[in-house]
């Protein structure tokens, strides 16, 4: 399962999807993959801001074209690296990846596998948009394989920004996290708009809920897709302001909401299918939007109409 958080800035959807992140190992191998600008999501899990850098892994957005030189393997509808963009679709030939590849550079916190996109650097200043290092975890979605018991838990940007591609398709679940605010759930009703049919499958985490009220205000607004909801909490409060933490630390509460987000994922129908159909619309869409003029191609000539998404396709 592939499951993002996405939110209002300061929603606290980078504390969530570490607590859930940690949760999730109970039941198997996590990758969480930070892909907020702000790279906040080493920190929550319990990397120190001082910590030696061996510690932190390298970042997936200053490697783009080793990793598309690695994916696009041997497929011949790929002339080089630098005709691959973001939204590039396996074929017969490509490199398909399991959760475990040790090409994609992680470190291991809390029992988690992190990767991260990276920050802006000097040279991007004024220049560059954070959507071409996203571009690296759209591709490593668009080649995993993942099996039954794994999860991908993706910190993404901010606000609807995971809209200007294809990525928000690229989930099996998306976690909205949203405050009992008037600002909180204009970001469910942005995110659940754009998503509008692309069968996109959404549920709504409350947070920082501290009354019956609250609970009320987030079910008025945003009705059956509310999950679940986090209160107040001594333990994450402490996690956030770098104390010790683990889950036993956390309030009862505070597992029964992260259990019942977990089962939810668990029961979310795995579509390769959709999955493979929406890979290839949305790489059209860019390719005829700016791809093609960008290399001088059809990129709409890399997708396979021969090629089959999932597990039995990887086993051959």
């Amino acid at each position: 399962m592939r499951v993002a958080f996405v939110g209002k800035g300061g929603s606290g959807k980078t504390t969530l999807s570490s607590l859930f992140a940690r949760y999730a190992t109970r039941r198997g191998p996590v990758v969480a993959i930070d892909a907020d600008i702000n790279q906040h999501l080493g920190l929550a899990l319990g990397l120190t801001a001082d910590a030696d850098a061996a510690e932190h892994p390298p970042p997936l957005g200053a490697m783009l074209t080793e990793i598309k030189d690695y994916l696009r393997g041997d497929n011949p509808r790929i002339r080089d690296a630098a005709s691959m963009v973001k939204t590039t679709p396996p074929g017969r030939g490509s490199r398909l990846i399991r959760l475990d590849d040790p090409f994609f550079p992680s470190c291991s916190v809390e029992g988690v596998s992190l990767m991260v996109t990276g920050p802006f650097e000097e040279d991007d200043l004024g220049v560059a948009c954070y959507h071409s290092k996203l571009g690296a975890v759209e591709l490593y979605l668009n080649h995993l394989v993942d099996g039954p018991g794994e999860y991908v838990v993706v910190d993404m940007t901010a606000g609807a920004d995971s809209f200007a591609s294809g990525l928000f398709t690229r989930f099996d679940l998306t976690f909205l996290v949203a405050e009992p605010t008037r600002q909180g759930v204009s970001v469910y009703r942005q995110y659940r708009d754009h998503a509008a049919g692309f069968d996109v499958e959404i549920a709504v985490v409350g947070n920082k809920v501290h009354s019956p009220e609250d609970v009320d205000f987030l079910r008025e607004h945003v009705g059956d897709d509310l999950l679940t909801w986090f209160g107040h909490s001594p333990a994450i409060r402490g996690m956030e302001q770098g104390r010790p933490f683990t889950l036993d630390d956390l309030e009862p509460a505070g597992h029964l909401a992260l259990a019942t987000m977990l089962d939810r994922l668990d029961a979310q129908p795995k579509d390769w299918p959709k999955f493979g159909r929406q890979a290839a619309e949305f790489h059209i869409r860019n390719a005829r939007a700016w791809a093609d003029r960008a290399t001088g191609q059809d990129l709409t000539a890399q997708i396979d109409p021969g090629f089959v998404y999932g597990p039995a396709v990887a086993a051959q």
